[in-house]
């Protein structure tokens, strides 16, 4: 479909695109082609995932260069990540004024794109950012970003080779490509956080995961129960209790609310830029106190729920056993049995590569957190231990030396990767500084890779710029 832009939008993109020229941008190809079995030429990087992550990532390794780049997303065009989906809170959590993925230029920021669109008045006017006009920016985002994304596929598989993955498709296609990055966010690299008893036959019916989609509207009139005290089981609340549930009642194991977000004191360029080097026992112990202190929902989700007065909160009230009752769920809890006709659970992800199909038996090869680091017996936590112990640039490493060598080109880009490297992978506010460092590193893989295809063309360069009639009279 034609894209018609407003004038202000219209002035944006043309700025923008000046801004990229002066800077020489994106920058002339410079990666060999590599030839397929299949006689086509290799993707030089396929990422996985086309949301927020994944645009930034691409568009990074646009501007460097690298340029046979193709993203693959399950998810129809303007559904990728969560935004569209199961992200149910009204607003963001992030200022406004955050730069977010717009890899230095101010052109591309959040703020440009409003300010084009809706004027300098409605900025000021804006209180957080709605959360389906952040997706609608990231549109725009890629559209201007001119990136390859094939939508409605998925990857199946990745398959490992000498010096390039073969992807099988959802489609039933096949790709190939020499770098692969997971941007697969929160969930990329494990799935939803269950509890036992809750059984997947009856999955759909009596409940679902807040990732889930679910059918709110399929609530009206009935009792509802969340599980969970963070902000997608407070924002899943809310959508219930908007959409007439009878009655809501949250269900939460601890005897309180946690009101501090310590995260907050590990945002700086210091932390973005420096997590990685820190220490395996520091990025542990500041991860594990972050895991510990829990992050408190926003007060808005908070207040969205509290306004309904059919809505109860429970404390103390940790899920002990769970069984059909009728055509919905009996939970046991320390403070008594709660019927349920539909269960959400808040839950939230958890980090294992054994849950991840399109990486097979690669699994086994994937050297994890408790390979590497053996903490102190008061500092041990099982979650943290199946994180993935990341190198540099994002890849993942081998547990046994030796045996898996191709696991330096296969990338870790979603929150998996935080334990490793910070919050650079998802957070609005880090997620620049993540992707160019996955950009570079890939660059500079894929230079070492093909050196001597760099050094046999500059055996070969041999483009005059003297040519011997400069200095009339004079033999150069």
């Amino acid at each position: 479909m034609q894209h018609d832009p407003a004038p202000g939008l219209a002035a944006l993109e043309a700025r923008l695109a000046q801004g990229l020229e002066w800077l020489q941008e994106p920058a002339a190809a410079w990666v060999p082609p590599v030839a397929a079995p299949d006689g086509s030429v290799a993707l030089d990087v396929a990422i996985l995932g086309a949301g927020m992550a994944g645009l930034a990532a691409g568009f990074a390794l646009r501007r460097d260069g690298v340029r046979r780049v193709a993203l693959f997303d399950p998810a129809a065009e303007g559904a990728e990540g969560p935004w569209a989906t199961y992200a149910r809170m009204p607003t963001l959590r992030s200022p406004k004024q955050l730069a977010g993925p717009a890899l230095g230029l101010p052109d591309l920021t959040f703020r440009a794109w409003f300010t084009a669109s809706r004027g300098a008045e409605a900025w000021e006017a804006l209180g957080k950012i709605p959360t389906a006009m952040w997706m609608d920016y990231l549109r725009w985002f890629r559209r201007v970003a001119g990136l390859d994304v094939r939508n409605g596929i998925g990857v199946a598989r990745i398959e490992p080779g000498d010096a390039l993955f073969r992807l099988r498709l959802s489609d039933g296609g096949v790709a190939f490509a020499r770098h692969v990055v997971l941007a697969t966010g929160r969930d990329g690299l494990g799935g939803p956080r269950l509890l036992p008893g809750f059984l997947p036959e009856w999955r759909g019916r009596c409940w679902a995961h807040s990732a889930d989609a679910i059918d709110f509207a399929a609530l009206a009139g009935r009792h509802v129960v969340v599980i969970g005290a963070g902000a997608s089981a407070f924002d899943n609340a809310g959508a219930a209790l908007e959409a007439g549930c009878a009655r809501l009642t949250m269900l939460l194991r601890r005897g309180s609310l946690p009101r501090v977000n310590s995260s907050k004191a590990l945002d700086s360029r210091g932390i973005w830029h420096g997590w990685h080097a820190l220490p395996a026992a520091w990025r542990w112990r500041l991860m594990l106190s972050v895991e510990r202190r829990q992050t408190p929902p926003p007060a808005e989700s908070v207040r969205r729920v509290a306004a309904h007065p059919n809505a109860t909160l429970m404390t103390g009230a940790g899920v002990e056993a769970v069984a059909r009752d009728g055509a919905g769920l009996r939970l046991a809890t320390p403070r008594g049995a709660v019927a349920a006709d539909f269960v959400i659970l808040g839950t939230g992800f958890l980090q294992d590569v054994a849950l991840r199909p399109e990486l097979g038996a690669m699994a086994e090869d994937i050297r994890l957190w408790r390979d590497a680091y053996a903490p102190p017996e008061a500092e041990r936590d099982a979650a943290l231990g199946l994180c993935p112990w990341l190198d540099e640039g994002f890849a993942f490493t081998e547990r046994v030396p030796g045996r898996a060598p191709w696991l330096a080109r296969l990338h870790c880009f979603n929150f998996a990767a935080t334990l490793s490297h910070g919050k650079v992978t998802g957070d609005i506010p880090a997620i620049t500084a993540g992707a160019q460092r996955l950009s570079q590193a890939i660059a500079a893989r894929l230079l070492a890779a093909d050196i001597e295809a760099h050094a046999a063309r500059h055996a070969a360069f041999d483009e005059p710029e003297i040519r011997g009639d400069e200095w009339p009279g004079v033999a150069l």
